[in-house]
């Protein structure tokens, strides 16, 4: 059986296909931790391709619950499929929970170039991403970067 995915938001989601089976992460990855573009805690495995490299690649990225990506961009399409868990999306330059849309396992959308979103793990979420390489994350507010040298610390 295969559906459609609606999505409310304009251009947050292109409609895609879905499968009615629940995807599973792949257990036979190399799972480590996330690179430090992302914020601290979330875990990353390359699937396929070369994120740093030209050309298509496919990771997954693995979350806690009540982990939060800040408002960003990626100079490249990004195609994502929940894979577990609940996993928030919203588009715009502000963190907003109350604006998202709920993904669940089996759940697909776009997110275009250069398109400003943030994203959420509701419960502990594994979401596969499909992008062309090289990978790169630009935060909205250069504040939100963790690769940000800390001031005012001594």
């Amino acid at each position: 059986m295969r559906g459609i995915l609606a999505v409310s938001f304009p251009a947050l989601l292109v409609a895609l296909p879905l499968s009615a089976q629940s995807a599973q992460p792949t257990p036979a990855l190399h799972w480590g931790p996330a690179p430090a573009v992302f914020p601290a805690g979330a875990k990353m495995a390359v699937v396929s391709g070369d994120p740093g490299k030209s050309g298509l690649f496919t990771i997954e990225l693995s979350m806690p619950a009540g982990y939060k990506i800040p408002p960003h961009f990626h100079p490249t399409a990004e195609h994502v499929e929940v894979k577990r868990g609940t996993f928030l999306v919203g588009m715009g330059d502000l963190l907003d929970l109350k604006a998202t849309k709920a993904m669940t396992v089996g759940d697909t959308g776009t997110i275009p170039a250069l398109g400003h979103h943030f994203a959420a793990a509701k419960s502990p979420v594994v979401v596969a991403v499909t992008a062309m390489g090289p990978f790169g994350m630009t935060y909205v507010n250069p504040k939100d970067d963790p690769q940000r040298p800390k001031t005012g610390t001594r």
